[in-house]
């Protein structure tokens, strides 16, 4: 079985069982929802959690850590976000699905270092949480590798990389990251820097499109210039996207997904038509 996703995911049906899932949801109808569309795509069985109490329970009386939890914002016993909070602090990777959404909500979710928010609020809402579910649990399978000078910026890309559930390196000029390719063909993406001291993300992009095409890997550009034509220059070397910084950490998390979906979209065709060759 295939699963598309909502936003054009593409998922290949291989049983994600092994992975331990707690829904800290009061309404009857979302955990019922909930469990039966992940128990449907991808055949894992969720630890519904009712109140603060159960989700305590669940989470330190397991025999193997949850890979994930699911949580309303608030809970019965747990009326103040206190649940989310517990979650944070048992370091618990968490998407919040809530029917509760403003901007300050937003950020505050944002601060806590979620993984994701889903909003209850259209027919499609399951399905973005089943989406957002498949990601987290399937990222490992991607390698990014991070390209800047700045020691700050890469640590700032690997942190929220790996909030996300990449498996990232990083290289702190243009050549080592092209030693960092040749040593790590499964490297899927790239996000290079522009403005570096020895090899510039443009000549970087163009060296890397040299040896590697797009059906192999894909290229983000960044930068903190307000040059508009920087974005056309990359696209032009060979790059497939490019952000301004600061980033919207949602805009930065759709547009790696997006790269790596046609990617990996592009290499399932070519495997299919090698196949029937």
């Amino acid at each position: 079985m295939s699963f598309f996703g909502v936003s054009g995911m593409y998922y290949s049906g291989e049983s994600l069982q092994q992975y331990r899932i707690v829904l800290a949801e009061d309404s009857n109808l979302f955990s019922a929802m909930v469990s039966k569309r992940l128990k449907e795509l991808f055949d894992i069985d969720v630890i519904v959690c009712k109140d603060y109490d159960d989700l305590q329970f669940a989470v330190e009386n397991a025999t193997f850590p949850a890979t994930l939890a699911i949580s309303n914002i608030n809970l019965p016993g747990a009326e103040n976000g206190e649940a989310l909070s517990y979650l944070i602090d048992m370091s618990v990777p968490t998407i919040v699905f809530t029917g509760t959404y403003q901007e300050s909500t937003r950020d505050a979710l944002l601060a806590k270092d979620v993984v994701d928010y889903v909003i209850k609020d259209n027919v499609f809402a399951v399905d973005l949480l089943a989406e957002s579910v498949c990601r987290f649990l399937t990222n490992h399978r991607h390698h990014v590798l991070i390209v800047d000078d700045s020691p700050t910026a890469r640590a700032l890309l690997t942190t929220q990389l790996k909030r996300y559930n990449f498996r990232t390196s990083s290289a702190e000029s243009g050549a080592v990251a092209l030693e960092t390719l040749k040593k790590n063909p499964d490297i899927a993406l790239v996000i290079t820097d522009y403005n570096m001291p020895d090899i510039d993300g443009f000549e970087l992009t163009r060296r890397i499109r040299s040896s590697y095409g797009p059906h192999q890997l894909r290229i983000i550009g960044v930068s903190s210039s307000s040059n508009r034509l920087l974005s056309a220059r990359f696209l032009k070397a060979g790059g497939n996207d490019f952000m301004m910084r600061p980033f919207i950490n949602e805009e930065f998390y759709c547009r790696v997904n997006q790269n790596l979906d046609t990617l990996t979209k592009i290499q399932s065709l070519g495997a299919k038509v090698a196949k029937r060759a």
